[in-house]
């Protein structure tokens, strides 16, 4: 299961926290998942699609409850993705209408509407159940493991304005980007997808996302510090060669009796030790060297093997 439909899973079985928050879910996953067909004579008729198994219950459950509407459900199986798909149909029925006004499908003109009804997000509740709805009926979130993308997808600019509203009014900042005729409301940052998905309800959704960060922020800290290890050893390695060549130079040039015992040492310790780091060469010295000093014998090196190319 992916995790999208972990999530939807999740949300699909929150409780309401007040009497309004169930028409609240069902308002957005009408207006955002349904299909409306004009039947003529002032009826329609609705279908709604879905591939999580909770969100069809969910869906046949409020339409029976909330406005005791007849449903028929039919169950596809993609060919392509091997997994079933329900088609929930409301067919043309009294009072299916006043139910599409109530949920603000339907204007009290008897046009459609455009943004949110107020009275349906009147509550913070509300407001929480509603986003819940409309994530239920088109939301996309990525396994937290990758990289951080969430998305609600509307046919409606107003819609989309609407849901960035309700969002704005928790502190989650969404944005909208037009995608051919549709409009995707979406969220990019990591801190803002755990507050959408607390607000929410889905609340174990939310704990295994903040897991993932953390194992993520681990790995990346982790690797940070490997990669800079390694890139110091290749340094101290590349250095430690260019010592030894101008050891060879200078011992080529003077001989190891003449040089003067200071520097004697530092070639007996860097041949001996070509892998160690100047301060590992230091506390090998007798007595043992500050890192300081022993680069100063560095720099005596490898001034006379520049001496010896004038």
């Amino acid at each position: 299961m992916s995790f999208t439909a972990e999530v939807k899973d999740e949300l699909a079985r929150v409780p309401p926290t007040c009497s309004h928050c169930e028409k609240a879910t069902l308002a957005a996953l009408v207006r955002i998942e349904g299909t409306l067909f004009f039947s003529g004579q002032g009826t329609y008729r609705i279908e709604i699609a879905t591939d999580v198994p909770s969100v069809a219950r969910l869906i046949i459950k409020l339409l029976h409850e909330l406005y005791h509407l007849k449903t028929e459900l039919t169950v596809r199986r993609s060919v392509l993705h091997k997994t079933p798909n329900y088609l929930i149909e409301v067919p043309a029925q009294p009072h299916l209408a006043d139910a599409l006004r109530d949920m603000g499908v339907l204007s009290e003109e008897g046009g459609l509407e455009l943004g949110i009804k107020e009275s349906l997000v009147a509550k913070e509740c509300c407001t929480a159940a509603y986003l819940r709805g409309a994530f239920l009926g088109s939301g996309f979130v990525s396994d937290p493991r990758g990289d951080f993308h969430f998305e609600v997808t509307v046919e409606s600019g107003d819609l989309a304005e609407g849901l960035v509203d309700l969002l704005d009014r928790k502190g989650i900042n969404a944005r909208v980007m037009q995608r051919r005729s549709s409009h995707m409301v979406y969220l990019k940052s990591g801190a803002a997808i755990l507050e959408f998905l607390a607000f929410t309800g889905a609340h174990q959704s939310a704990l295994s996302m903040e897991n993932a960060r953390v194992i993520k922020s681990v790995r990346n800290d982790v690797n940070r510090m490997t990669n800079a290890e390694i890139a110091n050893q290749a340094k101290a390695a590349s250095a430690s060669v260019d010592q030894i060549y101008a050891i060879r130079e200078v011992l080529e040039a003077h001989g190891m009796e003449n040089l003067p015992p200071a520097l004697q040492e530092f070639i007996r310790l860097r041949v001996t030790y070509p892998d160690a780091t100047l301060k590992e060469l230091g506390e090998r010295a007798t007595p043992p060297l500050s890192k300081s000093a022993v680069y100063h014998r560095v720099r005596r090196i490898e001034q006379m093997a520049k001496e010896l190319h004038r």
